[in-house]
């Protein structure tokens, strides 16, 4: 089962996981990133690089975290979301929103949009 990523991502979108991804399998939207399960070898690299722990095995998700293995399959899909292989800086505002729960109504599928 491959790894997603979850709501503490959101608005945050730390960079620090794509770099030591072997199968370059991450998809970045405007304020969130994604894995792209056809190419997750379930390795678990990522895991620990992620500062607010928003990756985890789909297997292992929780009631609350299982809509994220659908979502991060669907937009992998998606040609606006684009690979991701170089860490980038934190969205601007990262460290005011780090420790914020109940974020999924902030997910942004496309630029300029809510």
């Amino acid at each position: 089962m491959p790894f997603i990523v979850t709501e503490p991502c959101i608005q945050c979108k730390y960079t620090d996981c794509v770099e030591v991804c072997p199968m370059d399998c991450f998809v970045e939207g405007p304020n969130f990133l994604a894995i792209n399960p056809d190419g997750c070898i379930d390795c678990s690299v990522c895991v620990p690089q992620c500062p607010v722990g928003a990756i985890v095995n789909a297997s292992e998700a929780t009631e609350a975290q299982r809509p994220y293995i659908a979502l991060n399959a669907e937009l992998a899909q998606d040609p606006q979301w684009r690979p991701i292989t170089k860490r980038q800086p934190a969205l601007p505002d990262h460290a005011q929103w780090k420790n914020v729960a109940d974020k999924a109504h902030l997910l942004q599928r496309h630029p300029g949009a809510h």
